[in-house]
């Protein structure tokens, strides 16, 4: 496999050390070609706790056509989701903030 344009995916999933990761991503749809490819990830918020956010995984999936065709490998994965909304008149507003500090946190490689 060559390494090329893929400093991060490479780590995972060349080399005979690596046949779990491998065989762990041909389980979720991948395939040999794939392996050549530089993954992208895709962070997704859905979540059916605010209507704010039921609409976002198809935007995800979206994304992901475009990185595909863009000759990558799309990987849409989920993190962290908060409702202001729900939290409106509780003590959880306290949190707020602190909240968007801990998804960015959560999708930072």
């Amino acid at each position: 496999m060559t390494n090329k344009g893929r400093k991060y995916s490479s780590n995972i999933a060349d080399g005979i050390q690596q046949a779990p990761s491998r065989a762990m991503l041909r389980a979720v749809g991948f395939n040999d070609e794939d392996f050549n490819k530089p993954q992208v990830g895709i962070a997704s918020t859905w979540s059916m706790v605010t209507p704010c956010n039921m609409h976002i995984n198809k935007l995800a999936e979206e994304a992901a056509v475009g990185v595909d065709k863009s000759g990558c490998k799309s990987v849409i994965f989920n993190t962290i989701t908060v409702s202001d909304g729900i939290s409106m008149g509780t003590k959880g507003m306290r949190y707020s903030l602190v909240s968007r500090e801990v998804i960015a946190d959560s999708i930072e490689t």
